[in-house]
């Protein structure tokens, strides 16, 4: 089974308008609301192209419960922790630009917090556990370096998708794969990446510092996939940005889906690159029609190694 670790999901509540006023009144055109949250997104991807998932995490209140319901309506699996506090409510604002206003997470408990570990102590070396997304502060700062060292114990893969010092944590565990983006990655190494060959060589360097393989989405440009016995870069087709949210998660759900299912580390890969891209490409997620047309658009071409 793949676990998805969403620690501080949200709905997303998005509004588009003409323009934008700031001190004056405004009226959208359109809203919509999403189940949101990085891991929730990549259980809904991965649902998408057939792969099922179980959504695991904190929910608390009417915004929980909308969470809840919203993915099992999608025939998506649940088994979150319960909280007192209500699920945060994320305003996302597109006037031509976007505009994100993240409300702060319910307080999680320490006996909630170990009721998420006990959950993933049940894992096997069957199992894929994916993390993904930020910490609300009353969670320990070392919350993925101990669902990391869960995972080495009971011999589940690990993926994590989070900001430079959560993902850092994790590491010396070795996860299957994490996927920064190249501003995170200029982030991780204090530096600025300009070529394939800068990619490349970071890359190198989280190998090192102990992750098993890693993904560099490079936005509009594509991504390169850079493990010990290959570095491979992926180009999208181009075609007009509509939604960023949940692109990276996108392309996490579309790799790992790929490699459950089977295909090759170069199959896979283009298929996680054409997920994120049809997302981008989408007002909410990717569709399976898009994600198909997309993938046969992507080109492979392989930097270094086999």
């Amino acid at each position: 089974m793949i676990y998805t670790v969403t620690v501080n999901p949200s709905i997303d509540y998005i509004m588009f308008t003409d323009e934008f006023n700031l001190k004056g009144l405004n009226r959208a055109t359109a809203t919509y609301k999403f189940v949101g949250g990085k891991g929730i997104n990549v259980s809904r991807v991965l649902k998408t192209l057939d792969v099922d998932s179980t959504a695991l995490g904190f929910a608390g209140g009417f915004p929980g419960e909308f969470i809840s319901k919203t993915l099992e309506d999608s025939q998506i699996q649940t088994d979150f922790i319960q909280v007192d506090e209500d699920t945060r409510i994320n305003v996302k604002l597109k006037s031509g630009q976007e505009t994100e206003i993240n409300a702060p997470g319910p307080k999680v408990t320490d006996e909630q917090f170990q009721a998420l570990l006990t959950k993933i102590r049940n894992t096997t070396s069957d199992d894929t556990v994916i993390v993904a997304g930020s910490v609300p502060n009353s969670i320990p700062s070392d919350a993925y370096a101990q669902i990391a060292g869960i995972t080495k114990d009971t011999g589940a893969k690990l993926v994590v998708d989070a900001e430079k010092d959560l993902v850092e944590t994790v590491l010396p565990y070795q996860p299957l794969f994490i996927k920064p983006n190249k501003d995170e990655l200029e982030v991780m190494f204090n530096t600025t990446v300009t070529s394939d060959e800068d990619v490349v060589k970071y890359g190198k360097e989280i190998l090192k510092m102990g992750a098993q393989s890693v993904i560099i989405s490079l936005g509009g440009d594509g991504a390169i996939y850079v493990d010990k016995k290959q570095s491979i870069k992926a180009v999208n087709p181009q075609g007009q940005v509509v939604n960023t949210v949940g692109s990276g998660d996108s392309t996490v759900a579309g790799m790992v889906a790929g490699l459950t299912s089977g295909l090759s580390i170069q199959d896979a890969f283009k298929q996680a690159v054409a997920s994120g891209t049809a997302t981008a490409f989408d007002e909410d997620l990717a569709t399976r029609d898009a994600i198909e047309k997309i993938k046969s658009q992507v080109t492979i071409s392989v930097l270094d190694g086999e």
